[in-house]
């Protein structure tokens, strides 16, 4: 009978020293991570012409603001196309900054058909972003 209770008591001592252990190494974690820095939010709006999309050049411009609607300049800004279906090679453009905040550059839709635009960010200070964009519908002349 005794040793049943000593057992019991020796489990729940346990527990409360295995519990320990674990709030201290919670606290010690938790003092070794570094903050979590707050990216700033840039917001990428986009526009393609001519509209409708043909086959052929077209004309994609880009507007990126940050979280105060100010307008970020010195980004380099490139375009990646794939058509929906696999076997066509991607086509490739970049954007020149025509005005503060505002992108433009030209790509050149080969086949009809839905192609789908990757739209790739890299900020002045080196963040990169992307943003997906879906055009169905490429028509012929």
């Amino acid at each position: 009978m005794r040793s049943g209770i000593a057992l019991g008591v020796s489990r729940a001592r346990r527990s409360r020293i295995l519990a320990g252990f674990a709030c201290v190494a919670v606290l010690f974690a938790s003092g070794c991570r570094k903050p979590i820095e707050r990216q700033a939010v840039v917001a990428i709006e986009y526009s393609i012409s001519p509209q409708p999309v043909r086959i052929g050049p077209v004309v994609l411009s880009v507007k990126l603001r940050d979280a105060a609607g100010k307008p970020v300049s010195g980004a380099r800004v490139g375009f990646e196309a794939d058509m929906s279906h696999p076997g066509m090679t991607p086509v490739f453009g970049e954007a020149q900054e025509v005005a503060p905040g505002q992108y433009q550059g030209s790509l050149e839709f080969a086949m009809a058909g839905d192609w789908v635009v990757l739209i790739h960010v890299t900020l002045p200070d080196g963040r990169t972003l992307g943003r997906e964009v879906s055009v169905p519908g490429v028509t012929t002349n």
